[in-house]
C-alpha cells in the first residue's frame, strides 16, 4: 500500500482537485484506492457526492471509539472508496494532542503517528491511499507527513508559493528517521503570464523534486464543482484530464 498526501502550507492551490483526480486515475488503473478527506471544508467529499459526515465525528476515529473502516463509503467508481470529511475535523489538532495515541485501551504513542496507526490495517485491502489535507503546519500535517510515502505539493508558479515550498522542504528535511518523498507539481499555470513562465522554467532547472507534468489554469477544472465528479471522468479527453493523467503517469513511472 502506498500513501500519497496532497498537501501545501497555502490554501487554494489545487490540493483537492489533484487528490480527487489522481485517486480516480489510480482506481481506473485497477488499483484498490482509498481517499480520506481530512479537510473540514469537505470539498473532496462534495465532489464525490458523499455527505461530509462521520458518525461520532473525528473524536470517534482518532480515539478508536469507531473503527476507521466503519467510516468508509463507496463512490460511483469501481475500486474507489472514500472516508468523508466531518466538520469536527476542525478540532483534529486538539484530538490528536489529547488522545496522545491512545485507542481502545492501548498504551500511549507518539501523537504524530496516530494517522499512520489508523491506516496501517488497510495495507491488505488497498493498493493506494490518498490523503486530501487542510493547509497549514499543524499536528494534523505532521501526522500526514509521518503517514505518507509521497507528499504531493501543488505549487502555483508565483513567489509566495515557491517560498512555501522552500519552507515545507526544509521542515521535512528536519525529520528524524523516516520522511516522505516530496514531489512538487505546478498547479493553476497560466502560460500567458511571464511570471508563470519564468517561475516554471527556473524551478524545473533548480529543483529535482518538481515534476515535468503541470496542471494548467482551466475553466474545465473549475467545472468539477458543477459536475461533482473528477474531470478525468466527465471530460477524459480534455486538456485538463490529459494534464492530470500526465502527472499520474510521471509519478507511476518514477515508482517513488
Amino acid at each position: 500500500m502506498k500513501i500519497y498526501a496532497t498537501y501545501n502550507i497555502k490554501g487554494g492551490v489545487g490540493k483537492t482537485t489533484a487528490a480527487v483526480n489522481l485517486a480516480y486515475l489510480s482506481a481506473a488503473d485497477g488499483q484498490r484506492t482509498l481517499l480520506w478527506d481530512l479537510d473540514p471544508q469537505g470539498a473532496a467529499s462534495f465532489l464525490f457526492r458523499i455527505k461530509p459526515r462521520v458518525k461520532g465525528g473525528g473524536e470517534a476515529l482518532i480515539r478508536g471509539k469507531k473503527p476507521l473502516d466503519g467510516a468508509i463509503k463507496g463512490t460511483d467508481f469501481d475500486d474507489l472508496d472514500l472516508i468523508p470529511s466531518d466538520f469536527t475535523y476542525r478540532h483534529m489538532d486538539l484530538l490528536l494532542g489529547s488522545a496522545n495515541g491512545r485507542s481502545a485501551g492501548k498504551p500511549a504513542g507518539k501523537p504524530t503517528r496516530r494517522l499512520a496507526q489508523l491506516l496501517q490495517p488497510f495495507a491488505a485491502e488497498y493498493d493506494a491511499v490518498f490523503l486530501d489535507c487542510p493547509p497549514g503546519i499543524s499536528l494534523v500535517s505532521e501526522n500526514v507527513m509521518q503517514a505518507a510515502d509521497v507528499l504531493l505539493v501543488p505549487v502555483i508558479p508565483a513567489t509566495l508559493s515557491v517560498r512555501t515550498l522552500n519552507q515545507l522542504t526544509d521542515f521535512v528535511a528536519g525529520f528524524n528517521g523516516d520522511r516522505p518523498d516530496v514531489r512538487a507539481f505546478f498547479s493553476m499555470v497560466d502560460r500567458r503570464k511571464k511570471l508563470h513562465q519564468d517561475t516554471v522554467k527556473d524551478l524545473l532547472a533548480d529543483r529535482s523534486v518538481v515534476t515535468e507534468a503541470a496542471i494548467p489554469s482551466l475553466a474545465m477544472i473549475e467545472r468539477m464543482s458543477v459536475e461533482r465528479t473528477p474531470v478525468t471522468a466527465f471530460a477524459p479527453r480534455s486538456q485538463a484530464a490529459r494534464a492530470y493523467r500526465a502527472l499520474w503517469s510521471e509519478l507511476q513511472a518514477e515508482d517513488i
